[in-house]
C-alpha cells in the first residue's frame, strides 16, 4: 500500500509539473509579445493613461531575468517564423 501511495504522489507531481510547464510556455509567449510591442511603440504618441500602462509593462519586463526574456523573445520569433 505504501508503494501505491508513492506512485500516486509521483503521478500527481508529474501532472502538476506538466501543467506548470504548459503555463510557462503560455506566459513566455505573452511576455515575448509584450516585449516586442513595447520595443515597437512610440510612447510619445500614446494617450497619458496608455503611456502609464506601457511604462508599467516595460518595468515588469525589465524585472525578468535575461534568460527568461531571451526565452520569451525566442518563443515569439519561432511562432512568427512558422506563420510566415
Amino acid at each position: 500500500m505504501h508503494t501505491h501511495l508513492k506512485e500516486r504522489e509521483i503521478s500527481m507531481l508529474r501532472a502538476e509539473i506538466e501543467m506548470l510547464m504548459t503555463e510557462r510556455q503560455s506566459l513566455l509567449k505573452i511576455a515575448g509579445a509584450a516585449a516586442q510591442l513595447i520595443a515597437k511603440i512610440d510612447s510619445k504618441s500614446l494617450p497619458q493613461n496608455a503611456r502609464e500602462c506601457a511604462s508599467e509593462l516595460s518595468a515588469s519586463l525589465n524585472e525578468l531575468t535575461e534568460e527568461t526574456l531571451s526565452d520569451a523573445l525566442e518563443k515569439v520569433r519561432k511562432k512568427s517564423t512558422h506563420s510566415e
